[in-house]
């Protein structure tokens, strides 16, 4: 996507950058450019200042807070509808986090986003000397495109010249020495722009639009290539958690100005409605208060108002106690508690705080040894402490900061120090509108759900091993009922067509393969990857597709061992057996990443196109490996148009082609580019790209279809033949039966089969099933009988 955009940083802190960025968004917007404003860390005080400029909500862009790959689609959120990005830096242009090499810095939002930067430059207590600082700064690291410069607080036309004739770069302005354009500070910087009216914004662009060349900023801006990224989407990583709209009563008003955008964007999304309100004032809180959120602020600047405001604390007191969802960030925290610098507070919680001398600020990593509203052991969230207060509380801590113990908290409550950027961790906004629903629905009744722990690593199952598949339960001479491939042989048409039209002397070319995917699904060509299966597919999701992931299980392996053998910890949704196996979506978790597949191997249960659609929280996955083999391809999620959606499709089952790994993706064009990109070259083999033509060939539509009737005929008869010896198959559409076989035996009857003549596929070795189950690919009706046969004898035999 196409966005102009500049960023505004400096040698160090105190240079001016504020004054200039926010300078910049008001000369620009006062002459009509629609402007988005960003501020690089987790400052909320900045972002203030840039919405009055701009008009629009300043927002932060962290990678320490969010993840790299969320910088660029916050950027493109934040954006719409705008003309051009300006994004104001932190500290140094090169200062990040200590310790990391300039992680979270300004060069590496810089770099992460490709946009050029303008350095301001403080210029009272140097002349010449500032062309090397410029030059050092410039040249420090190639990778950040350092474009111009602006100097402030010059003091003569005389000093002006001087270093604007050392300076190697553009200068796109000259600041006079002029402290009425300034911001005011107190203890933790700038006064918040909710404590000011904008006459002091309208005075700092009208100074910026009389000494800076606006014109030369918006061209620099123009020179930013396009964003190779899609805007972040609320309504992808959060769902809605039921049919109500909760109100969430927010906190603002001058006393507590500090949340960001995109917190409320969430709630939003997973159904909530926030209402804000201000304690200063309020009587109590809004009208059907399902939850409550405060966030960071100045209260010690309002202690008196806010304990003189008796009704309202009273109302929150009683609402926390009798378990209101509340999440409390630092001023919040200071707020529930009895008593702050002396002066009441809510009294919600037992404790109290104070004013100190020191500063406590930086990045945090948090963790929870027990479940809260928002924490869940082994989970890692980061977020960031600033504050000069203390607390003395008593109550189990809400997170472990950096091992250190914060705040308070419970299943209902969350009250901390730490400040989090819920785009970085979307299902603490899950949780916390969860609980908002289940409250609305019932006040009086609700009740958190219980949260079970993991079974320790002593007592855990063995894990399956995920590279397990059916062609290892084969051996010279079973008969197989273990690997899902339709037919004996590959039909001779297919043959001919892999061995007389492939070009094997030529290197491959998958553009055929594309065009003849796309003309019988009837998308467009971008919208499709020709793959070497979907082994390959999934390793390329592992590897393009970040952020968090969930797989849903059972199911095909492969998915979680390309996403651990690309380094990631996919977290698994089990489907029950005493529900069929059916998907609920409401009881999945939301993620960044969900994998599914439809109809699932190794149920054979088809989901519902509107329960999968129902899953879109970030990017969809669909294995509709054996979708061909059912009647009509019903529930298909493959459109001209499926935004955020990838589909896997596979020749190999229905036209006998394992050997020859002929398989694609359909989806979302960004997202199919996005494997492709990481997919090696000539990975689709010319035989395979033979294959593909051939299979997908207009006339081969009616084989296709009398097959799929085939599979179904032969899986009735197999379900059939199971259910008359006293067995309950799942129930399904795909060419193989899933079986629990424990009214047999208590073991797996694998072995026994094999004694008999029988390969089938293992249950134990998909997540969530256990070893009774038995996976079996349907055949004709005498291998069934066989079958059938041979499970009575095993009965009988362990009847005897």
């Amino acid at each position: 996507m196409s966005l102009p955009r500049v960023v505004i940083a400096a040698p160090a802190s105190g240079q001016g950058k504020t004054t200039v960025a926010t300078g910049l968004m008001a000369a620009l917007t006062d002459r009509g450019t629609r402007v988005s404003p960003f501020k690089v860390g987790p400052d909320y005080i900045d972002p203030g200042y840039h919405g009055l400029a701009a008009g629009r909500p300043g927002r932060n862009l962290d990678p320490f807070l969010t993840g790299e790959d969320l910088i660029a689609p916050l950027l493109l959120h934040g954006s719409h509808g705008a003309d051009l990005a300006v994004i104001e830096g932190v500290m140094g242009l090169f200062d990040g986090r200590l310790g990391t090499g300039g992680f979270a810095s300004t060069a590496h939002v810089a770099r992460l986003l490709d946009a050029p930067v303008i350095l301001v430059v403080d210029a009272r207590h140097a002349s010449r000397s500032i062309g090397a600082l410029v030059h050092g700064m410039a040249t420090f690291d190639p990778t950040v495109r350092v474009a111009g410069v602006i100097l402030n607080q010059v003091g003569s036309p005389r000093h002006a010249k001087e270093a604007r004739d050392a300076v190697g770069l553009p200068v796109l302005g000259v600041l006079p020495r002029n402290l009425a354009i300034e911001a005011p500070s107190r203890h933790l910087g700038l006064v918040p722009a909710a404590e000011r009216d904008d006459a002091g914004i309208r005075a700092i662009g009208e100074a910026v639009a009389a000494h800076v060349d606006l014109d030369a900023v918006a061209a620099l801006a123009h020179t930013a290539p396009a964003i190779d990224a899609l805007p972040w989407d609320p309504t992808a990583v959060v769902r809605q958690a039921g049919p109500l709209r909760p109100r969430v009563a927010v906190a603002g008003g001058r006393a507590f100005t500090f949340r960001y955008p995109e917190t409320e964007e969430l709630l939003v999304a997973a159904g909530c409605e926030p209402i804000e309100f201000d304690p200063l004032t309020a009587d109590a809180l809004p009208e059907d208060t399902a939850a409550l959120w405060i966030g960071g602020g100045f209260p010690e600047m309002h202690a008196d108002r806010l304990a003189a405001n008796r009704s309202l604390r009273a109302d929150i007191a009683s609402a926390v106690a009798a378990g209101l969802p509340t999440v409390a960030e630092c001023a919040g925290l200071l707020y529930l508690c009895d008593s702050l610098d002396g002066e009441q507070m809510a009294g919600a919680l037992p404790g109290t705080a104070a004013m100190t001398g020191r500063l406590t600020m930086g990045y945090r990593e948090a963790t929870t040894e027990r479940a809260t509203l928002l924490g869940r052991p082994g989970e890692r969230v980061t977020g960031h402490e600033f504050h000069r207060t203390a607390t003395v509380t008593t109550g189990d801590p809400a997170w472990l900061l950096d091992g250190r113990p914060d705040g308070v908290a419970s299943a209902t409550l969350s009250a901390s120090y730490l400040h989090v950027h819920w785009a970085g961790h979307p299902r603490l906004a899950q949780r916390f509108a969860d609980a908002a629903h289940a409250f609305a629905a019932d006040p009086t009744t609700w009740a958190p759900t219980p949260w079970a722990a993991p079974t320790p690593p002593e007592k855990a199952p063995a894990e399956p091993d995920l590279l397990h598949h059916g062609d290892r339960d084969l051996a010279p001479g079973l008969t197989d009922l273990a690997v899902n491939v339709r037919q004996p042989h590959t039909p001779d048409w297919l043959v001919r067509a892999i061995t007389d039209d492939a070009d094997w002397a030529a290197y491959p070319d998958p553009e055929p393969a594309r065009q003849a995917i796309a003309a019988h699904h009837g998308v467009a060509a971008e919208m499709v990857l020709p793959v070497a299966g979907a082994a390959e597919a999934f390793t390329l999701i592992a590897r393009a597709i970040h952020g968090d992931a969930l797989v849903i299980h059972p199911q095909f392996t492969e998915p979680e061992a390309a996403l651990l053998a690309a380094g990631r910890t996919p977290r698994r949704h089990l489907l029950r057996p005493e529900e069929g196996f059916r998907l609920d979506p409401a009881a999945v978790p939301a993620a960044e990443l969900i994998v599914v597949g439809n109809p699932t191997n190794p149920t054979g249960v088809l989901h519902s196109r509107d329960a999968l659609l129902a899953l879109r929280a970030g990017t969809l996955v669909v294995d509709e490996a054996f979708l061909d083999a059912v009647v009509g391809e019903p529930e298909t999620l493959i459109a001209p148009e499926m935004p955020g959606i990838l589909v896997l499709r596979s020749l190999t089952k229905t036209w006998a082609l394992a050997g020859i790994r002929a398989g694609y993706v359909v989806g979302d064009p960004a997202l199919v580019a996005s494997l492709a990109a990481q997919q090696p070259p000539w990975s689709v083999s010319s035989p395979a790209v033979a294959a593909t033509v051939a299979c997908l060939a207009p006339e081969r539509a009616a084989e296709a279809a009398a097959l799929a009737l085939e599979a179904r005929v032969a899986r009735a008869d197999l379900v059939a033949r199971l259910t008359g010896i006293g067995l309950d198959p799942v129930e399904g559409e795909a060419p193989f039966v899933l079986v629990d076989t424990s009214p047999i035996a208590r073991h797996s009857l694998r072995a026994d089969l094999a004694d008999r003549g029988l390969a089938v596929r293992r249950g134990e070795t998909f997540p969530g099933l256990g070893p009774t189950w038995l996976r079996l690919a349907v055949r004709d009706p005498h291998t069934h009988q066989r079958l059938v046969e041979a499970i009575t004898q095993i009965k009988e035999h362990h009847a005897g």
